[in-house]
């Protein structure tokens, strides 16, 4: 999966989850933990160095040849034994949003400010440094989404992890029906080879029944109350 400017799909995805105007991120935290995991697991998968077995139904690392990037390193090591995609996107979670704004920072592209509202609750804002980095990445993106340009292997899959957490109409500004019908095209394109293709749909499943069973237990934990 080509990379851009050297970043992992995981920061590219969670640049589109900011609002560059005011810091506030687009998309609730859930949803962003999700789509990141599944971003991280779609990168391993694209190294090489996890694959599916031979079942198709479960993950396993195929590669244990040490990664460049710490961050990835470390996502790689938490599929420690063969596993579904979904688990897979459930291990990847942990902290997945705070390594990738590490990430991030580390580049330049953005600062995180940490504060808190009448001195008790905690609030995380988000102020773009690299405004060009900010700008190209909405721009290529947002053009695939709005339907004036045609998916390559990382828009369509950025597209793709968007349509999977019913962010797509949160982050560009259209005809909600519109996109989200292109979006579902291009996730069923042929832009990617078939070993990320396959990864990529399984990922959307796993971030799907993710995303489900995390609003199973928030609606059972606030009726429980």
């Amino acid at each position: 999966m080509t990379e851009y400017r050297g970043r992992m799909l995981a920061e590219d995805l969670m640049l589109l989850f900011i609002d560059e105007t005011d810091g506030r991120v687009l998309v609730d935290s859930t949803s962003i933990g999700n789509a990141l995991a599944g971003a991280v697991l779609l990168e391993l998968v694209n190294s090489g160095r996890v694959a599916f077995e031979a079942d198709g139904k479960r993950l396993a690392v195929v590669d244990p040849t040490p990664l460049r990037s710490e961050f990835l390193q470390e996502s790689l090591s938490r599929i420690d034994k063969p596993m579904k995609p979904q688990r897979a996107v459930e291990r990847l979670r942990n902290h997945v949003r705070d390594n990738v704004m590490a990430q991030l920072q580390g580049r330049g592209v953005l600062t995180v400010e940490k504060s808190k509202v009448l001195g008790l609750f905690p609030k995380t804002h988000y102020s773009i440094q690299d405004h060009k980095a900010f700008s190209e990445i909405r721009d290529r993106v947002g053009n695939v989404a709005l339907g004036y340009a045609a998916p390559d292997d990382r828009t369509g899959a950025l597209i793709s992890l968007l349509y999977a957490v019913k962010g797509l109409h949160k982050v560009f500004k259209g005809d909600k029906r519109e996109m989200n019908a292109r979006a579902k095209q291009i996730s069923a394109g042929s832009w990617a080879g078939d070993a990320v293709k396959k990864a990529l749909e399984a990922v959307q499943v796993a971030v799907m029944a993710a995303v489900v069973a995390s609003t199973a237990a928030t609606a059972s934990t606030g009726g429980s109350s």
